[in-house]
């Protein structure tokens, strides 16, 4: 059997003793013995955004790091945003301006455009895409993503930047 070690996570805001190999990654630690299945695996490579969390709100590639290294970070995932039935400014605007389709990018998305918002809280369409551009999103043609990013933009100006 191969060597574990003990770490402590705290997932959005709470922490939790797990016991890993020391080359599982993050996102395999998320979903696996966390069992917070919205942080999705695509490329495994960083290269696609699926994967997107926030570290010490930061946008990191929960694929490229080993779970030991995030021991006592803050990591925040998508089950991690809103509170309770009410979705987070970013998701909202997802839902209502049609940001996503089969949904796979959309955690990662959101994640991203959260952190876009965190750093310039009114950005330009092209700004969005540029922030935005390590996600991958296999369906849309982008617009809408953008349109739902300007739209949580709005939203969250108008109650205080609730990130």
């Amino acid at each position: 059997m191969a060597e574990t070690r003990s770490v402590v996570l705290n997932v959005n805001g709470a922490g939790r003793a797990i016991s890993v190999e020391p080359r599982k990654t993050l996102a395999d630690a998320i979903r696996e013995d966390l069992g917070l299945t919205g942080t999705h695996l695509g490329c495994e490579h960083g290269v696609c955004g699926a994967c997107t969390v926030l570290l010490d709100d930061e946008v990191v590639r929960s694929c490229l790091l080993f779970a030991v290294q995030a021991e006592g970070a803050e990591i925040t995932t998508i089950e991690g945003i809103g509170s309770g039935d009410t979705l987070h400014p970013m998701q909202q605007a997802f839902s209502q301006y049609h940001g996503l389709q089969c949904g796979f990018c959309t955690p990662g998305m959101i994640l991203a455009g959260i952190d876009v918002l965190s750093r310039n809280p009114d950005p330009s369409p092209q700004e969005i895409r540029e922030e935005m551009g390590g996600n991958i999103c296999r369906c849309t043609g982008y617009q809408k993503i953008v349109e739902s990013v300007q739209a949580a933009a709005v939203e969250m100006s108008n109650d205080g930047g609730s990130a």
